[in-house]
């Protein structure tokens, strides 16, 4: 079949979370371990300004866990309503190709 006689492609919606779950869990993922790196950085720095032992524990509990969660949740709520949205747009560019 040549490539302008091929059949419209339907789009899926049972396809939505499971994009929606893959995008939430790597951003949340990188930003853990971004913000871990910069607050355990931070740590140091200001137990070295300070002169005294650096409390590491405080990097995972008041940045790098708070900072994941934030991000989560703005990952979560942003790709649903992207995926939403390019679902209905694939779903309405199918139905005008096979009308058409």
């Amino acid at each position: 079949m040549p490539p302008s006689q091929t059949r419209p492609h339907k789009p899926r919606w049972f396809l939505i979370p499971v994009r929606v779950f893959l995008v939430t869990f790597l951003m949340t993922l990188l930003s853990f371990a971004i913000s871990l790196l910069l607050g355990i950085l931070g740590v140091l720095v200001g137990a070295r300004l300070r002169g005294t032992a650096p409390n590491l524990t405080l990097a995972y509990r008041l940045i790098a866990v708070p900072a994941a969660g934030v991000v989560a949740s703005i990952v979560l709520v942003s790709s649903v309503v992207l995926e939403v949205r390019h679902y209905r747009q694939a779903k309405a560019l199918a139905e005008i190709e096979r009308a058409g």
